[in-house]
């Protein structure tokens, strides 16, 4: 009877056995869930940028010189038209001041003209007029003296060669008077004089101006090469220049965030150098395309209100805010699958089963994402670290807690 008990024993323990699996099975396997909480969502977008001057200004020489001064130092902060540099001017000054002088004479000849010249030839038109009618009477009366017989005829001619001669002069004198009129040639004349001169003054003064060279915006020097006594050459950068008023920060981010970020978007930056001193900015400038090898798009952001501290090329990072609610129905990241595709679902629990249903996704936090469509509140989703699929038979195992509401942030209107 010993082996019959055995094998008894035996059986009962392998219907035992199989009866728990059966029990299992039909229970299901246990799963993590995650419930869908009404909270708070912000959706932003998180990137890492540095920061840039509006222009960048390489400061140069037009003619080769040698640098007299050198005003500025690398961190000087400059007006627009402060002087950075001085270069040797000793030649320029010479010809400016030989300019200068060029100008006084031919200023000096027009008002001689005018004030010499114009009245004295008035004054000679004068005289030869008494001296041709003079003339024309001399040679009438020798005209009648010769008619008479009282002389001969060589006072006639001599006396039509002195009329000739007289009215030749009288000519001479109004051409001269009319060229020293207002209108006249000779005025005309002293006026261009003067304008090439003041032409050679302007000239003059430019290449002096070209040796002493200036900050065209207000700006901050950021690097010095050259020192008194260098020669400066054509092409040759002297300073470089960050242009102040309008301090921007070029950043880029990843093309799977495109469509989450629009021109406008308020954002909060902040420098690694300064951790804890935030500032405002808003994104103003989107890319037309994508960089194919890193797969990012360029984005700018301005800078209203620059907090003193920031310099050019300071590493920063920037969360633009593209969305808020209040009151949304969220989901952890986790919990939603192929969310960056366009049938998005979850795997949830139903009857015992594990049930797939697509969803549809609104606003996306920092691990968060807002669900619009497919779920409701109290609703529970298998976490994609289960192993279960849609078919599974499943019971609920531990809950995941709840995602936590997002506050608004401050610089955000609400």
């Amino acid at each position: 009877m010993k082996p019959l008990v055995k094998w008894g024993v035996a059986a009962l323990l392998v219907l035992a056995v199989a009866g728990a699996a059966l029990l299992v099975s039909r229970r299901g396997t246990p799963v993590q869930l995650v419930p869908v909480a009404r909270t708070g969502i912000v959706q932003s977008v998180v990137a890492t940028g540095r920061l840039n001057a509006p222009a960048r200004l390489d400061i140069g020489a037009e003619v080769t010189a040698t640098v007299l001064e050198v005003r500025v130092r690398e961190g000087d902060r400059v007006k627009a038209g402060d002087v950075l540099l001085r270069l040797s001017d000793a030649e320029a000054r010479a010809a400016l001041q030989q300019a200068r002088a060029s100008l006084l004479e031919a200023r000096g000849r027009a008002t001689q003209q005018a004030t010499v010249a114009a009245p004295v030839a008035s004054q000679a038109v004068v005289q030869a007029e008494a001296a041709f009618t003079a003339a024309g009477r001399e040679h009438q009366r020798a005209r009648d003296l010769v008619a008479q017989g009282f002389f001969s005829q060589q006072k006639l001619d001599d006396a039509r060669r002195a009329l000739d001669t007289a009215q030749s002069a009288l000519q001479s004198a109004r051409v001269q008077a009319q060229a020293n009129q207002p209108n006249g040639i000779e005025r005309t004349l002293a006026a261009s004089r003067i304008d090439q001169a003041l032409a050679a003054v302007g000239v003059a003064e430019a290449r002096l101006a070209r040796l002493r060279i200036t900050s065209p915006v207000d700006a901050i020097v950021l690097t010095r090469s050259a020192e008194p006594g260098s020669m400066a050459q054509p092409g040759h950068v002297l300073l470089t220049l960050a242009a102040q008023g309008g301090t921007r920060i070029d950043a880029n981010v990843d093309e799977k965030n495109l469509r989450l970020i629009t021109l406008g978007m308020a954002a909060r930056a902040v420098a690694d150098a300064y951790p804890g001193q935030s500032f405002d900015a808003q994104l103003n400038y989107i890319a037309p395309a994508i960089d194919p090898q890193r797969g990012t798009v360029e984005v700018r952001l301005a800078v209203p209100n620059a907090p003193a501290f920031l310099r050019p090329d300071m590493t920063v990072s920037v969360e633009m805010v593209g969305g808020v609610k209040q009151d949304a129905l969220v989901l952890p990241s986790g919990a939603v699958r192929d969310a960056d595709r366009e049938a998005p679902w979850v795997l949830a629990l139903q009857d015992g089963m594990a049930v797939r249903l697509p969803v549809k996704l609104g606003l996306r936090g920092i691990g968060s994402v807002e669900i619009t469509e497919g779920l409701k509140e109290g609703d529970a989703v298998i976490a994609q670290t289960e192993k279960a699929v849609a078919g599974d038979r499943v019971r609920p195992g531990p809950v995941a807690a709840p995602v936590k509401g997002m506050e608004t942030p401050s610089f955000i209107s609400r």
